[in-house]
């Protein structure tokens, strides 16, 4: 066997996918940081799940096809960094694939590369010992074990996926913590565990447990059309800028045209309209544009090449006939600013509210929301600049991706808790430039001291602390500060560390305080910091007894 076509292909996608579902609560655990969070082996099953729906929904039996709508699902349904990172890695196999029909060694070894390469470029400052190192050496691998004649597919994946596993129980060496909790990266053994899913697929071997337990022979197909987010390349006839959804396929390529044709051929699109999807190499192109000038798309594509399959939708003529009684609304009508906070907690909404915050999304620790989830609420912001608060580290890669999908000018704040959020909110004047609003809200992030107290999910060693599962723990930054069986001895300990140097400290109290219980802890704090000015909310957040902010 040495070529997979289509149907097969979805068969070990599914696979994959399926394996990794039932061994997400495993991934998890492989988390270094013991608190409740969104976790890597939850977000990347999530965000998988989300792919397959799309693949499944197409219909279609075409391998270029269903990469390309298995990438889309991914990127819809991303969560929290390691989801975002596994978009990237399939995007590359969709990019890759264009225009093939079957899957073979050289072409599965380029779908790695790709996606190797597009997911490095997705993250500011890579980190070797990660999911990136992982797919990285697999590609490396596979471009070695691609030109051995003697491997047919089986053992060419048995190859990769095996120097995928090697690399994967090196990460401890490559990052300390790591070492320090005796894990591997959680994130690289997710993507060991989709690519072992669809190698045992392949062969008919029944998937397994992390354990080595078998679970089942045959994937379980997804349910179609389970999938109702938003698609980045649907018409979205409320916010028409260009009123032409414009696609075709460039065939027959002319024989001078090169991939930086091709390239140039993308960067004059995205001069005429928006939404631009160019896909392909110099054997096939296919284009997707939102235009008020189709007939430029085509001619410049016909530069290049034949056209086929051309299709020319009215957007506006569209929304007429599905909504005759609504007035569109035109770009002079939306208003200047808006701003979009992620957060959980009724008390932590109301606050951003009342500070101006125009959408809400919910998500943060224990669920992050998806880059659908932020871009839906950016297109109803119907705002021409539009700000973004992640309040949560593991979604700042989940907003930049929304904000690339976006149709308006977005600017992603990245602030990593709510008390960041809180602060940004304040530093934001809408009688200044949106540049100028982006540098004072970063800049004010930089201001705050921040901390949590919560309880250990699970016994850890960090920072010169051994937790065990329920104690309760103080958390600033990356590291825990302070840990005992005592909430109020914990909330000392953790305000001890945080507010060395401050002047003021606040107190956003969770789901499992009560006013008065916190009012007790403010009174105490109070007597044992008399140089603090002290506030108090209810924040209403789960898992987190308290929040603090110290500036």
């Amino acid at each position: 066997m040495n070529k997979i076509d289509g149907l097969k292909f979805k068969e070990m996608l599914a696979g994959g996918v399926k394996e990794l579902e039932i061994n997400r609560a495993t991934i998890d655990a492989l988390n270094v940081f013991p608190v409740p969070d969104g976790d890597t082996g939850t977000n990347m099953s999530l965000t998988l799940q989300s792919a397959l729906r799309e693949a499944n929904a197409s219909q279609s039996l075409l391998i270029d096809e269903i990469a390309l709508a298995f990438s889309k699902g991914a990127l819809k349904g991303a969560r929290g960094n390691s989801g975002v990172i596994s978009s990237q890695i399939f995007k590359g196999f969709s990019v890759a694939l264009d225009g093939k029909a079957e899957l073979t060694q050289k072409v599965f070894a380029n779908c790695l590369r790709k996606g190797a390469d597009i997911a490095y470029s997705a993250v500011t400052k890579p980190k070797e010992g990660t999911i990136l190192t992982v797919v990285r050496v697999m590609a490396e691998e596979a471009e070695i074990a691609c030109r051995l004649r003697h491997l047919d597919m089986p053992a060419f994946l048995k190859r990769v996926i095996d120097a995928g596993e090697a690399v994967l129980q090196k990460t401890p060496d490559m990052l300390p913590v790591l070492k320090k909790a005796g894990v591997v990266d959680a994130g690289g053994r997710g993507l060991v565990t989709v690519f072992d899913g669809m190698y045992r697929t392949l062969m008919g071997m029944d998937l397994v447990l992390l354990s080595g337990e078998s679970v089942a022979t045959v994937p379980e197909s997804v349910p179609q059309n389970e999938d109702k987010g938003l698609d980045p390349f649907e018409n979205d006839y409320e916010h028409i800028t260009f009123q032409y959804c414009t696609e075709y396929f460039i065939t027959h390529l002319k024989n001078e045209v090169t991939d930086a044709a091709i390239d140039k051929y993308r960067d004059y699109l995205t001069t005429i309209g928006d939404c631009v999807l160019v896909i392909g190499d110099t054997d096939l192109v296919k284009t997707h544009v939102h235009t008020n000038h189709p007939d430029r798309a085509i001619n410049a594509a016909l530069k290049l090449g034949e056209l086929d399959g051309v299709k020319i939708e009215n957007m506006v003529e569209q929304h007429r006939k599905l909504h005759p009684e609504e007035n569109e609304v035109g770009e002079d009508d939306k208003k200047n600013y808006a701003m979009i906070s992620v957060c959980s907690g009724d008390g932590m909404s109301a606050i951003f509210e009342d500070l101006g915050v125009d959408i809400i999304v919910e998500g943060g620790q224990t669920m992050n929301p998806a880059v659908d989830d932020i871009l839906a609420a950016v297109n109803r912001a119907e705002a021409k600049h539009v700000y973004v608060l992640p309040n949560n580290a593991n979604i700042v890669l989940a907003a930049e991706q929304a904000k690339a999908l976006a149709r308006v000018d977005v600017h992603v704040i990245p602030t990593s808790t709510m008390p960041e959020g809180i602060s940004a909110v304040l530093a934001f004047d809408e009688d200044e430039s949106p540049d100028v609003n982006d540098g004072n809200m970063r800049g004010a992030i930089k201001n705050i001291a921040s901390a949590e107290i919560t309880h250990a999910v699970r016994s850890a060693r960090m920072n010169g602390f051994s937790v065990k599962e329920g104690d309760i723990i103080g958390i600033c930054g990356k590291k825990i500060v302070a840990k005992s069986n005592s909430l109020i001895s914990t909330l000392e300990n953790t305000v001890k560390k945080l507010a060395q140097g401050k002047d003021m400290l606040t107190l956003y109290y969770g789901d499992r305080v009560t006013e008065r219980e916190a009012d007790d802890a403010v009174c105490k704090l109070s007597e044992l910091f008399p140089e603090l000015e002290i506030a108090c909310y209810s924040g209403g957040q789960p898992h987190y007894y308290y929040i603090l902010s110290a500036e």
